[in-house]
């Protein structure tokens, strides 16, 4: 088996097709959100949508770690570059993401800061290694899937004593935003979307497991498949949900059964919970702060924490009235209802996160559905 080809077969995908629609209820509808940005991008890009009945409906969540960095934690980095003579090191998607004053990170280093993107964590390091006249700073992103190799970094600068590395970490956590759209007062007050189940993200439960999203289906009484990036993969997860819905029941099931295990992986795991702690609150953008939602670095490791190397106060700012990110991540609209959608804000000129990384809602739907939407909305 290749893994990708079988997930992607045209037949297999009409077949599954044709059991959703004949198990989906047409009494009912069903609103599944996909969390995971991934399930957005191959729901787009192949078209899983059109394949499924009118009655079930898939929401975009905030699971892309860019689209819920708030403008604040940018900042920090911003001004680690531009102030303070700092290497600020970054991966690719981070450098887009629009800040303060108009600026971002790549518009930071065409005003001369010294902002390097990377494609590991291991690149950061090797830039401190470098440069040892020179502060190293990694602005590390992400949910549990690249965390690990957060801690693993930090642990290596201290075994090296590299002194002039330090990580800015913006690391946050799946389970916590799941409950939050589920039960926040504030969440609801921004507006909401009902949620019948979930689809669970494919790489954060190769790390973490499946075990911890039995919160959900059993207090919350929402069923919870966590599915692969393949098309097929999605289809699948959305007919077992279907399933459970019809049924009554409430349970997390694996579909990626090739990759996600009940514990998940348990030596990185430990990494992790010996560099991080939880921080007793995080802002997301598009969710606002939520508690226990994000990782610190523990006090062992305080030299090479940016936040208390620079004296960095989190003061959060609010983003472009105008663009509908915020809503977006929620699922309360879609990438459509944004007026600066397709016009002002494109994937090469952003306005707001959600069309920066190719996981976002609005960069996936600009380059897979836009035309489709336009076409019915003039007929």
């Amino acid at each position: 088996m290749k893994y990708i080809d079988e997930f992607r077969d045209g037949d297999l995908a009409r077949h599954i097709a044709g059991r959703i629609h004949e198990e989906a209820d047409a009494a009912r509808r069903y609103s599944f959100m996909e969390f995971c940005g991934g399930h957005t991008h191959a729901i787009s890009r192949y078209g899983v949508g059109e394949l499924l009945p009118a009655n079930v409906r898939m929401i975009h969540g905030p699971g892309c770690p860019v689209c819920v960095l708030p403008i604040g934690r940018i900042d920090h980095a911003l001004t680690l570059a531009l102030e303070r003579n700092v290497i600020v090191c970054t991966y690719g998607d981070t450098m887009r993401v629009p800040a303060s004053g108009g600026l971002s990170l790549i518009k930071a280093k065409a005003r001369g800061g010294d902002i390097r993107m990377i494609y590991s964590a291991a690149d950061a390091l090797a830039v401190a290694q470098q440069n040892p006249d020179r502060e190293v700073v990694f602005f590390a992103i992400g949910f549990e899937t690249t965390t690990p190799p957060t801690a693993l970094v930090i642990r290596e600068a201290r075994q090296r004593a590299l002194n002039n590395f330090s990580v800015l970490c913006c690391h946050v956590l799946t389970p916590s935003a799941i409950t939050h759209i589920l039960e926040s007062p504030e969440v609801r007050d921004y507006g909401t979307v009902p949620i019948d189940g979930f689809i669970g993200p494919a790489h954060v439960s190769i790390v973490i497991g499946s075990e911890p999203y039995a919160h959900f289906a059993e207090e919350y009484r929402k069923p919870v498949v966590i599915a692969g990036f393949e098309p097929l993969d999605v289809m699948q997860a959305i007919l077992m949900l279907i399933r459970q819905i019809n049924e009554g029941r409430s349970e997390v099931e694996n579909e990626f059964v090739r990759a996600v295990t009940l514990q998940g992986n348990l030596t990185a795991q430990a990494v992790v919970a010996e560099v991080f702690e939880l921080r007793p609150s995080f802002e997301w953008r598009g969710l606002g702060e939520v508690p226990y939602s994000a990782l610190r670095i523990r006090s062992a490791y305080a030299q090479f924490d940016a936040e208390r190397r620079y004296g960095l106060a989190y003061k959060p700012v609010a983003d472009n009235k105008a663009c509908e990110c915020g809503a977006i991540l929620r699922g309360v609209k879609r990438p459509t209802d944004c007026k600066l959608f397709g016009t002002v804000c494109t994937p090469e000129n952003p306005m707001g996160s959600c069309m920066v990384s190719s996981e976002g809602a609005c960069a996936a739907h600009y380059s897979y559905g836009r035309f489709k939407d336009i076409a019915v909305v003039t007929a």
